[in-house]
């Protein structure tokens, strides 16, 4: 073969390279939906696959450079994807439509992620019957029962700040609250004792930071999977091992229903739900419970509730400290209730303290965990109103993060002001335009549970300590790109002050 036949092969593959990486490019354009130019290879994800900028602050740009557009059309790398910004429609969506938006997109790979079956991942046929059966445990009802472990765990934060407050050192305060969480979830919907507080080696928290940790391993891990989920199913599934966080959460979860089932132990717990669905498959409609299964709706309540509800309870301390008058009209609430009651804290109590339910609110508004709502057209779909046809299978976003910022529907957004959330403001907004828990059949089924750990740990903090920034704090925030939720860079660091009680 000549050189000349050599250079026209290298064309030809090139040629047929560029074209399988642009054969979609025109999808969007032909729908008549705006959005910015896609680049091969990378669709218009370059920035967030080099780890240069947060998917959330990448919406809210996009958000804000086609203001008037109520539909934006984006590329992962050549995979289409539709980025929802009206609200009207976003309802449709999550609640009116919601059956044909069902599915969450994500791949579960059960070779690869045994602990990848879980109700967040799971599709609409396996995930129906489990949200029935998994619902039960997060009742307002159950809720008050767990209220006096929540209330515990939440004292021994308190004594373990009084420990590492002693030296005037500013306190890294997610990893303080981490660890609270940690205790909590632990205690009151597992019934294990994870001594994340009084343990610095407990083993629960190590699996905890391993599984949030954006280390260049993890972060390859989620591009393989994300790129090539059939190459990842392969390869982390028949040739590499588990990971220890896999291995570690299904031992211990399936150790301790055997335990129970051996014992006669019942606690009436999620854990106990879990039993019953594992002993009684014929309640799950043809669904075969297996361990990794079960085990998979223990593991994502963990990892889910204990980072989200961390971050959250770092945040409002963040803008407690740089607010002080708030941080002040707060702690005189929390006071007269304490005053009102004997000191006796209860469930009924922090439900009635409205300034630190707007405190609450505005920072999963300013600070939504969760910073994007993701679905999947289940069917073929014309938004309402509109000329734009999707077919099955479509991927569609809802840019909570970039909602919750946009100033026509929150006026000087980056301002913290929990007066937004006065219930004459909250009526004049739209329904759809506070999403820190999604909404409709798969919003956050362990909401309720979130706020209430949270709204006590914060009560708690308050009643003991004064919140102030320090050298270390972080002013500005200034989002992680790396991290899997919203978090800053660099950790939140505060300075706690002990408020003497005579």
């Amino acid at each position: 073969m000549g050189p000349f036949e050599i250079l026209c092969g290298i064309a030809a593959a090139v040629l047929a390279l560029y074209y399988f990486l642009t054969s979609t490019f025109d999808f969007w354009k032909s729908r008549g939906v705006p959005g910015p130019r896609p680049i091969p290879g990378l669709g218009n994800f370059k920035d967030i696959m080099l780890n240069n900028i947060s998917a959330g602050d990448y919406l809210a740009e996009m958000y804000n450079t086609y203001k008037n557009e109520p539909l934006i059309g984006i590329f992962a790398r050549k995979t289409p994807i539709l980025i929802i910004k009206d609200l009207d429609l976003i309802k449709d969506i999550l609640i009116k439509d919601f059956t044909k938006f069902a599915d969450r997109g994500f791949p579960v790979l059960e070779k690869a992620d045994p602990l990848s079956q879980h109700l967040f991942f799971l599709e609409p046929k396996r995930w129906r019957p489990l949200r029935m059966k998994l619902s039960p445990a997060f009742t307002s009802g159950k809720l008050k029962e767990m209220f006096a472990l929540m209330s515990e765990c939440a004292d021994h934060l308190i004594q373990y700040m009084d420990k590492i407050t002693n030296t005037g050192n500013p306190i890294e305060c997610r990893e303080l609250t981490a660890k609270y969480t940690t205790d909590v979830i632990g205690n009151c919907v597992f019934g294990i004792e994870m001594n994340a507080l009084s343990d610095e080696n407990s083993e629960f928290r190590k699996m905890g930071r391993e599984a949030f940790n954006p280390s260049w391993l993890n972060i390859l891990r989620i591009r393989i999977r994300q790129i090539f989920p059939w190459f990842y199913n392969i390869l982390f599934g028949y040739f590499l091992p588990q990971t220890n966080v896999t291995k570690f959460f299904t031992r211990v979860i399936v150790e301790n229903m055997d335990y129970r089932e051996t014992n006669n132990i019942n606690r009436n717990d999620f854990i106990d739900i879990l039993r019953e669905l594992r002993n009684h498959p014929d309640k799950l409609d043809g669904i075969d419970p297996t361990d990794s299964l079960i085990a998979s709706q223990a593991f994502v309540f963990f990892l889910a509730g204990f980072e989200t509800s961390s971050t959250t309870i770092s945040n409002v301390l963040y803008e407690l400290a740089l607010n002080p008058e708030i941080q002040d009209k707060l702690r005189e609430e929390i006071d007269e209730v304490y005053a009102k009651h004997g000191g006796n804290l209860i469930y009924d109590n922090i439900k009635k303290m409205n300034y630190l339910d707007m405190v609450f609110k505005e920072i999963l508004r300013k600070y939504p965990p969760g910073t994007i709502v993701m679905r999947q057209s289940t069917s073929s779909y014309t938004f309402d109103g509109t000329k734009v046809s999707i077919p099955k299978d479509q991927k569609v976003w809802i840019p909570i993060y970039a909602i919750h910022r946009d100033p026509n529907i929150y006026p000087k957004p980056d301002v913290f002001d929990p007066e937004r959330f006065n219930d004459e403001v909250v009526q004049s907004r739209h329904s759809m335009s506070y999403l820190p828990f999604g909404d409709g059949p798969r919003n956050c089924i362990g909401a309720r549970f979130a706020i209430y750990q949270s709204k006590l740990g914060l009560t708690k903090i308050l009643r003991n300590y004064k919140i102030e920034t320090c050298e270390e704090t972080p002013i500005p925030y200034v989002n992680d790109p790396k991290a899997f939720i919203l978090a800053p860079k660099g950790g939140l660091h505060l300075k706690m002050v002990k408020i003497n009680r005579i």
